[in-house]
């Protein structure tokens, strides 16, 4: 009995789809064989393989190697950093509250 595999919803694959081609273009126009980028990783030319097909039993752990040895790790920096929804929520919740909440007086 193997490991139960990840399911995703279409788009969701879809996405990790991007993002494999993105660090498949990455390494190409770096003119790294996968190879080596798989070597430099520590990982498996196979691993390597998942990573660039959007695979979704990868850990995030090794696209974080391959990404450093692309030099492009900051890019998990970007990753919700900017949240607009996120943000108007919280807008929101601020606009709406008319007092502080009651703060309990210490003897």
């Amino acid at each position: 009995m193997g490991k139960p595999r990840s399911v995703l919803l279409p788009v969701q694959q879809r996405l990790l789809n991007n993002v494999g081609e993105n660090i498949r273009l990455a390494r190409l126009r770096r003119d790294l064989p996968a190879a080596r980028v798989a070597e430099r990783a520590g990982i498996s030319r196979t691993t390597l393989y998942k990573v660039e097909t959007g695979d979704p039993g990868v850990a995030i752990g090794i696209y974080l190697k391959v990404l450093f040895v692309l030099n492009l790790e900051g890019d998990l920096l970007k990753i919700a950093g900017d949240d607009p929804f996120g943000r108007t929520l919280q807008d929101i919740r601020l606009v709406t509250r008319e007092r502080a909440s009651k703060t309990r007086k210490i003897r």
